[in-house]
């Protein structure tokens, strides 16, 4: 006659469970399908036999990273809830991967392969129903496994099991409104609809409105921004009322404990009658759950277990407790103790008593026990409110409140919407996508960051990160130069797969194929990359930890991990190859739809947005190239007979061959997004993307005019020469001046004619310009790209450009030797086109205004280098005149410093572009004594950062030196 929660904190305690939410005790009502046992109930209303029933402990809540589980043991406890799914078939998977995971679950349990005891226990112990047919598979992977402890085996069954679309997913039958049979499920990130084990369809929190149910017909109303005109409800039918309801419920715990910070508080009870059901989650959510364990409110115990080579009989999963006390468990599971994997329930060597969590203890107010019969339903924000249209938009999380991040279906259909949190808690889309203002920008964002000494966290000496003992080995600092860009690459593809999706559902101003033809090209990429980002952090944790530095060798290495991604990423060639297509579809469709072009202009100056929104979309072919490069540093690194060594040039030929598959997709993808960027900075010009037309150099030269030199940014592509002139002030365009076919063009030094230094002239076939480098290396690496280009436009093909507009029309013909001396200055840029200039401002930290600001200039082949002079990590920063040093996450990307507080954060605080700066070693004048410092000078601009060690600082100083001065006639 007690309440459920009465039973559940016994269980507990027995356990002494501390992340105790993620799980509950289901049993099996008559029709033969599964029910939580509700805490607030009493046990007696839920069991309709309760003397004669079994109950069961089971995984409530999946979390879509099980890397956010904090404990050790209920790492352990999932993976026996995923073996327990194996064998009801319930993780449906390949073969392949059903014997992967039963191979590590055998590594779990009896540890290292030896065939003969291994045949022997699969006879007595069934993981699998087919496992016959899998039994060469699964020794075959066992064998891989050597050494792998039960605690890193539990982690890689994770590792596996999340990646599979059935991970954590129970089916509830039912059909919708044509009678056609489906599969409804719930996940953290909505409700989910299959026809049979495909998914058809998902219906984000971020979309839903409400939740309800009315005898058997289950509802979800859809927010106005999402639906449109079209319908609003969507109604499924499924077998019975109690099916129903029992769904609803579930539903409603898994938005609350996902999608809340704090548990809703109960309905208050009517006087007369209620309408409605009065459930509510009685639970913590999981931020809760998450801060309880971090701020360590239970004693911890600890807890081991090892390998055990004892053979027991098969049995059922939902054996009993053990009997013995669990303080006789002197050997974590003993001879006394079952098998862990034959026992669920397994206890921790000790059993002190539990501090009453949130969960725990009479404080909580109570649920009212009766329920409507007719109909319950719930609103999801948190005023619970039914019937009220307002409250949350069609992208923000119910309720104001977003712990977790995640993306939507890898399906890629019209109506996934994604998950549009950020980590870090309470961050939200709309309240960081903030607006930059030409004051925040500040004068001239160029010269100066805006990072301040109060930036960043100030560290004195005695702060100093200091490395634990495996310093001298440069493959661990290659492989944290891994985890930091794999963390960076993530934040990258968020950008577009949360962000940018973010903005363009809550305008709803993406035609629904795009939306498809993006998504789902993009959506599994990002997913495989969140899986291969966690393993690499439980990696590193384990070679920095105690374990790896008493054991050398045993977790030393990243070849393994790295050889199982690149042949999964192998698998991704064809999304890679479709990158093109959807670059091209996207620039087409923001010319076809104003409201899409306007939401991509003002996402741009978003801070998230930190780079032009199409340089995301190559980042991850961009990625591949990064990854060969860092796969030939250790294999440079290690010697032949490592123990890494094979791995690691495995790995390296896999990534080689598909970036050579891709290579010519990278030089094709850069220049169409090169041509796209142009295309928005430049007014007067229509139609710069066209078949054939390449990008050559880009860069500030100064053009002889009436009045004296003026300066003028010149565009070099494959058929022609651009000059065009800052816009008027306010803008950040540049507009066309002139044009100039490369074909039958001429270009000579002019070292005599003009007391100009550096200057040389162009003879085109309707004019000729003299021109003014900055320096003489400048001079040469414009002659010879634009001599090199009249070469090749001889027997190219005539493309013609449309320019709009008297202003910058071609002139009449001129005798090739006459100087044209335009009559020009800053002052008339008001031509027609001044109203086009000023219709919005644009970030100015792209090339072409770095350029401008720095006077130099970038060729494609900067560009191309650029790709793998990509780095992230955290360096100590230093102001020339200020005391102490400042540990700033700092991301090198596109020639530019991005500066962080941490790598957690969405945006960068400030940027520092590098073109014309010089890297160097700090001199004695500086008054600099530390170790692994660089300096960063541009004319008066100093800057010092300290990295962590010797490789380290070699990488910043090749990467920057690279970009800061470019590679001259590379």
């Amino acid at each position: 006659k007690c309440d459920g929660q009465v039973l559940l904190t016994q269980v507990w305690r027995r356990l002494n469970l501390i992340e105790c939410d993620y799980f509950g005790l289901e049993f099996q009502n008559v029709p033969s399908y599964w029910i939580w046992l509700e805490p607030m109930k009493p046990i007696s209303r839920q069991v309709r036999r309760p003397k004669n029933a079994m109950l069961r402990l089971a995984v409530k809540f999946f979390p879509p990273d099980p890397g956010q589980l904090q404990e050790e043991y209920t790492r352990y406890l999932f993976a026996l809830q995923l073996k327990r799914d194996l064998l009801e078939e319930r993780l449906t998977c390949t073969d392949t991967t059903a014997a992967l995971l039963t191979s590590h679950l055998l590594q779990s349990e009896i540890g290292d392969y030896d065939e003969t005891l291994d045949r022997e226990h699969l006879k007595v112990n069934k993981y699998l129903p087919n496992q016959e047919c899998c039994l060469e598979k699964i020794l075959e992977f066992h064998r891989k496994h050597m050494g792998q402890t039960p605690a890193e085996s539990d982690f890689q069954v994770l590792e596996v099991a999340r990646k599979l679309e059935m991970y954590g997913i129970r089916f509830h039958k039912a059909s919708d409104r044509e009678g056609a049979k489906i599969n409804l499920a719930v996940s953290h990130m909505g409700v989910l609809v299959f026809q049979s084990t495909t998914k058809i369809n998902t219906f984000n929190w971020s979309r839903v409105r409400k939740l309800s149910f009315k005898r058997k017909r289950f509802l979800i109303k859809l927010h106005p921004e999402v639906h449109g005109p079209y319908q609003d409800t969507l109604e499924f039918l499924l077998g019975s009322r109690d099916e129903c309801k029992n769904f609803w419920k579930i539903c409603v715990e898994y938005h609350t404990f996902f999608r809340l910070f704090d548990q809703p508080k109960p309905k208050a009870k009517a006087v007369l009658f209620s309408r409605g059901s009065s459930f509510r989650y009685s639970g913590r959510t999981q931020k809760q759950l998450v801060d309880y364990v971090k701020d360590g409110v239970m004693t911890r115990t600890s807890y081991e277990r090892r390998h055990s080579r004892t053979r027991t009989s098969g049995r059922a999963l939902t054996t009993e407790l053990p009997k013995q006390s669990p303080n006789t468990d002197t050997d974590s599971w003993g001879s006394e103790a079952e098998s862990p994997l034959d026992v669920f329930c397994g206890c921790r060597k000790e059993t002190p008593a539990v501090q009453p969590g949130p969960q725990e203890g009479p404080a909580r107010p109570k649920m009212p026990s009766g329920e409507t019969p007719a109909e319950g339903a719930v609103a999801l924000p948190p005023d619970h409110d039914e019937d009220k249209e307002g409250g949350v938009d069609g992208v923000q999380p119910f309720g104001g409140q977003h712990p977790q991040k995640a993306t939507g279906s890898k399906q890629g259909s019209a109506h996934l919407t994604p998950l549009t949190s950020s980590q870090q808690a309470g961050a939200t889309p709309t309240s960081l996508l903030v607006t930059l203002g030409p004051a925040e920008r500040g004068s001239s964002p160029l010269l100066s960051p805006v990072l301040s000494d109060a930036g960043g966290t100030r560290m004195d000496d005695e702060e100093e990160p200091k490395h634990k003992g495996t310093g001298a080995d440069e493959a661990y600092f290659i492989a944290k130069e891994i985890l930091a860009t794999e963390r960076t690459y993530l934040k990258d593809l968020e950008v577009i797969t949360v962000w940018f999706r973010s903005a363009v559902v809550k305008e709803d101003a993406m035609p629904a194929d795009l939306m498809t033809l993006l998504f789902s090209n993009i959506d599994p990429i990002y997913e495989f990359h969140r899986g291969f980002l966690c393993e690499v952090e439980q990696r590193l944790a384990l070679w920095e930890g105690p374990s790896g530095a008493q054991a050398p060798g045993s977790h030393q290495r990243i070849g393994d991990v790295l050889l199982r991604n690149m042949r999964q990423l192998k698998q991704f060639t064809g999304y890679f190859q479709r990158h093109d297509e959807v670059l091209t579809e996207l620039e087409k469709a923001t010319k076809r739809f104003k409201k899409l072009e306007t939401v991509y202009k003002e996402f741009e100056l978003q801070k998230v947005c930190y780079l032009p929104l199409n340089t995301f979309l190559l980042k991850p072919i961009q990625r591949l190239v990064h990854y060969r490069l860092l796969l030939r540093r250790l294999c440079g690194h290690y010697a032949p007979g490592h123990h890494d060594y094979t791995d690691c040039c495995d790995a390296l030929q896999v990534i080689t061959e598909v970036t050579s598959i891709l290579q010519h997709s990278l030089v094709r993808l850069e220049n169409l997004q090169k041509l796209t960027e142009l295309q928005r900075d430049l007014v007067g010009i229509e139609n710069l993307i066209a078949p054939g037309r390449e990008f050559i150099r880009e860069g500030c030269l100064h053009k002889l005019t009436r009045k004296g030199l003026q300066q003028r940014m010149f565009f070099l592509f494959s058929d022609m020469l651009l000059y065009t002139s800052r816009g008027v002030s306010g803008t950040s365009h540049f507009r066309i001046r002139g044009l100039l076919p490369l074909r039958g063009m001429l270009v000579e030094e002019s070292k005599s004619e003009w007391s100009v230094p550096h200057c040389f002239t162009i003879y085109a076939a309707q004019k000729t310009i003299v021109v003014a480098a900055s320096t003489e290396l400048e001079k040469e690496k414009w002659m010879h790209d634009l001599n090199n280009a009249i070469e090749a436009a001889k027997s190219g093909g005539n493309m013609t450009l449309a320019l709009p507009g008297s202003a910058v029309c071609v002139p009449p013909r001129r005798p090739s030797d006459e100087v044209s001396l335009e009559q020009e200055s800053e002052d008339d840029a008001h031509g027609p086109h001044s109203s086009s200039e000023g219709q919005g401002q644009h970030r100015a930290n792209t090339t072409v205004h770095v350029c401008w600001y720095r006077n130099t200039s970038v060729s494609r082949a900067d560009h191309s280098a650029a790709v793998e002079n990509q780095l992230s990590g955290y360096l100590l920063r230093k102001f020339k005149n200020s005391n102490g040093w400042q540990k700033l996450w700092v991301v090198f990307t596109n020639f530019c410093l991005f500066f962080y507080k941490t790598h957690q954060d969405d945006y960068p605080l400030a940027s520092l572009p590098l073109l014309g700066y010089s890297v160097s070693i700090p001199r004695e004048a500086d008054g600099i004594h530390k170790e692994h410092v660089f300096k960063l000078q541009f004319k008066s601009h100093v800057y010092f950062f300290r990295a962590e060690s010797k490789y380290t600082f070699g990488r910043w100083m090749e990467v920057i030196e690279r970009a800061s001065s470019s590679p001259g006639k590379a």
